[in-house]
């Protein structure tokens, strides 16, 4: 019997464990990330080589990597000192040497992805070069994907310049067949809206039979999305092109106190993203050591539940 395929869209530390979810489930697994990302060793490779960034794809092979590879530790080695290499995580610069090699950035990502021995895929959502800005509730202009990230915010509307970039086509394929449909985890406006920001993505996406299923943070990032509750982070994807497309967001549903940087999904919460036609799904989803996060067994657990 073949493994039904599901696909996990966004970018930065959330969209890794969400395919661990997905593999363990035993899904045929495509990951579709951000290529908006312009700081740390991404931003400098970006810079120097005039490359995509690696950062957000290198996370997502390493997640997909065969569990006794070795080779993926040595993808994650992030260098400490030294001229020119300082803050470079070497399977970044893996990804930059393939690349030239293999005369382009998406075979750079299979020619990686085939060293680890990757289980499923990871695509780039579109090979254009793009540069990320917001402007937050104030209307101030904010250009560049760390400095919208960092910003005193919160962030009110983004967009990619160029506009119109077209979808990198496996990652649009992959989105249209998939039969389960995973958004964020993540950052908000820089790791999971770039992608609907791209030509053809959200389009497949409503092209597609999928189960659509929001993964809302469980707490807010300082400036990007402070002060933000879960009714306003699907506001947020209904803005940016996702309405009438999301089926069942996943909220945290905490047994104990609320945390003050939590995002709160309660009742009146909860109303507000059911008038938009989406089930709301909540569960007990933080990480006890890391309460900022989601808790990789709870969410595994959680999301069983409604895909």
């Amino acid at each position: 019997m073949m493994a039904r395929p599901a696909v996990a869209i966004g970018g930065g530390t959330g969209l890794p464990l969400v395919l661990r979810c997905l593999l363990a489930a035993g899904f045929d697994t495509t990951a579709v990330v951000t290529v908006a990302d312009d700081g740390g060793s991404s931003g400098h490779l970006r810079r120097e080589l005039g490359m995509l960034p690696p950062g957000d794809i290198r996370n997502c092979l390493v997640a997909l990597a065969e569990p006794e590879s070795e080779l993926a530790g040595v993808f994650q080695y992030r260098f400490p000192s030294g001229e020119g290499l300082a803050g470079h995580a070497l399977g970044n610069l893996i990804i930059a040497a393939l690349a030239d090699l293999e005369g382009g950035f998406a075979q750079a990502v299979e020619a990686a992805g085939r060293l680890l021995r990757v289980r499923g895929r990871v695509l780039p959502a579109t090979l254009a070069d793009v540069v990320l800005s917001g402007r937050d509730r104030e209307g101030r202009l904010v250009i560049g994907q760390a400095k919208v990230a960092e910003t005193d915010g919160p962030i009110a509307r983004v967009c990619l310049e160029p506009a119109g970039v077209p979808g990198y086509p496996p990652a649009l394929d992959a989105v249209r067949n998939a039969e389960v449909v995973v958004i964020g985890p993540g950052s908000l406006f820089t790791s999971i809206i770039p992608n609907f920001l791209v030509d053809g993505v959200t389009e497949a996406l409503s092209e597609s039979d999928a189960r659509v299923i929001y993964v809302c943070n469980v707490a807010n990032m300082r400036g990007e999305t402070a002060g933000m509750d879960a009714a306003d982070h699907v506001a947020a994807l209904v803005a940016h092109g996702l309405g009438g497309v999301i089926d069942v967001v996943l909220v945290d549903e905490p047994v104990s106190g609320q945390r003050a940087d939590a995002v709160e999904a309660g009742p009146v919460q909860r109303a507000r993203i059911e008038a938009e036609g989406i089930s709301v799904v909540g569960a007990e989803l933080v990480d006890p050591s890391s309460p900022a996060r989601h808790d990789p067994e709870r969410l595994l657990a959680a999301l069983s539940e409604v895909w």
